[in-house]
């Protein structure tokens, strides 16, 4: 019989939303455990729901871990870009693996899908965007199929009530970080990102449209490359599917895929929140994982 595994303890930074349901998620996690949820924020609802589960809190942010470096092997960043500039070195100091989930783009551009393989070798892990994880999959398919693709734009949008104070206030990195590793990722030479919160109620689901432009498409073969990328997806994020195509009008072909959410923290429509915390938590799980047999 084998031995179970030591958990790997792991640190949060970052009380909102994605911090929150990033927590819940490690909570059931068979490999990692919360040694610290930390954030700055008093009124947190985050801090307060972390309490009532017995997790270790904290006011003081980065300055918590720097204070005890044993609380954790492993840092989730969930705060901010222009935070994690100020944060990634302080990790990198104390010499913790780090897996960022905001759209720095300080360390690795990591799709776990795509290069988890490469990703781990490095002490820092950038997950991207919410609408990064969920169309850069997508994209490589098509090009995988297509690798003449002149051009690809991609629309995420997803409900207003579940983009928090730091999603808003990223936006411009958002669209940046979106853009910039769909081109490092999967060979197009051009493309766009844009963001739309969706102030409708009842609340809309998480939609990402993907519109690529191929001189000649074989359709046959794109499908069958997005319907396989698809289901190595939803291995890790179980909400996710395509809705919508591939479908070919003339030069462009238009896929729409959706992602529910689990309702851990929010409620489900809230699938930009599991799309990068799933993705988080399958990073950190092999993370562990490897240690284990090192």
């Amino acid at each position: 019989m084998s031995k179970p595994m030591n958990k790997v303890k792991v640190a949060i930074i970052g009380t909102g939303n994605i911090g929150t349901d990033l927590l819940l998620k490690v909570q059931r996690s068979p490999v990692l455990s919360c040694g610290l949820f930390a954030g700055r924020n008093p009124d947190s609802e985050g801090i307060k729901l972390a309490r009532s589960l017995g997790v270790r809190t904290s006011l003081d942010s980065i300055d918590a871990i720097q204070r005890d470096p044993g609380c954790c092997e492993l840092a989730f960043d969930a705060t901010s870009a222009k935070v994690h500039l100020h944060n990634a070195p302080i990790l990198k100091k104390l010499g913790k693996f780090t897996i960022d989930l905001t759209p720095s783009q300080v360390g690795k551009m990591c799709v776990p899908v795509l290069n988890l393989d490469e990703c781990l070798k490095y002490d820092n892990v950038n997950l991207i965007t919410c609408g990064g994880q969920a169309v850069i999959p997508i994209i490589a398919a098509i090009l995988a199929a297509q690798p003449e693709t002149e051009y690809v734009e991609v629309v995420a949008s997803i409900a207003s009530r579940s983009a928090g104070p730091g999603t808003r206030c990223n936006i411009d990195e958002y669209t940046q970080t979106t853009k910039d590793a769909i081109l490092a990722l999967t060979g197009v030479p051009r493309a766009k990102a844009i963001i739309n919160l969706n102030p409708a109620e009842p609340p809309i689901l998480m939609h990402n449209t993907i519109y690529a432009k191929i001189a000649e498409p074989d359709m046959a073969r794109i499908s069958r490359e997005v319907a396989a990328m698809a289901l190595r997806i939803q291995k890790y994020v179980p909400g996710y599917k395509v809705v919508l195509g591939p479908v070919a009008e003339s030069d462009r072909v238009t896929t729409m895929v959706e992602v529910v959410g689990l309702g851990d923290y929010l409620p489900r429509y809230s699938g930009n929140l599991d799309i990068i915390t799933c993705a988080a938590v399958n990073v950190a799980e092999e993370y562990a994982r490897r240690k284990s047999h090192e």
